[in-house]
């Protein structure tokens, strides 16, 4: 049963820090305010909350429009497309190839892409000066290294990697949120990534546009 939950905006005030990364990379459809469905919020200061000493979250993008969602597909799709050597595919192959990276714009507000939902946050963390700690790769990388347990199977040193990971993750999953495999970054509560990999129902619908947020 989908819920109509209002939105909170995430402004200075808030506790935990914002840097929204597509805006700094130019993207022409992308939103400057931090929104997030008001359970969201609420459920992320309790992984803040969860973070040993010396720790912070850092939100890198949250709730986007459909807009921006198109655009990154569009930008992405290139990449993507190069990257895997995707262009002697069939044009529904090459789709689902891309799905698992960028999820497809769907205008189906009951299928939505999941940041459209508001349910989804991709994020980092920092320490105590606002240095965003070693993940192992940044931010939309689409190799085999953004795969959350990457470095778990890694031969090499990585322990501050794998520390800093299990550290994010561990937080964020004690406080209801679940985490894509693919991408180290990306966690979701109430939308259908959530609703996957925990055995429950989607709660939040797609919401396209900037104006059509109900905020608290």
């Amino acid at each position: 049963m989908f819920r109509n939950e209002v939105f909170t905006e995430l402004k200075d005030a808030c506790p935990i820090d914002i840097k929204m990364k597509y805006p700094i990379l130019g993207m022409k459809n992308a939103v400057t305010g931090c929104y997030l469905r008001k359970a969201v919020y609420e459920l992320l200061l309790k992984a803040e909350e969860n973070l040993p000493a010396g720790y912070h979250l850092r939100i890198w993008d949250a709730w986007r429009p459909l807009s921006l969602q198109k655009e990154l597909y569009e930008v992405y799709k290139q990449d993507l497309i190069s990257t895997f050597n995707l262009s002697s595919l069939l044009q529904e192959e090459q789709e689902a190839f891309i799905s698992k990276y960028i999820a497809i714009p769907s205008e189906n507000p009951d299928f939505p892409p999941a940041h459209t939902t508001g349910g989804a946050i991709d994020l980092t963390l920092i320490d105590e000066r606002g240095n965003e700690v070693d993940m192992g790769t940044d931010f939309d990388d689409f190799s085999e290294k953004a795969a959350t347990d990457y470095f778990e199977k890694s031969e090499f040193d990585c322990s501050t990697i794998q520390k800093n990971r299990r550290i994010l993750k561990d937080a964020m999953t004690k406080a209801g949120f679940t985490n894509l495999p693919s991408e180290w970054w990306h966690y979701d509560y109430g939308n259908r990534n959530w609703a996957n990999f925990s055995k429950n129902e989607a709660v939040y619908k797609g919401v396209f546009n900037e104006q059509d947020l109900i905020i608290e």
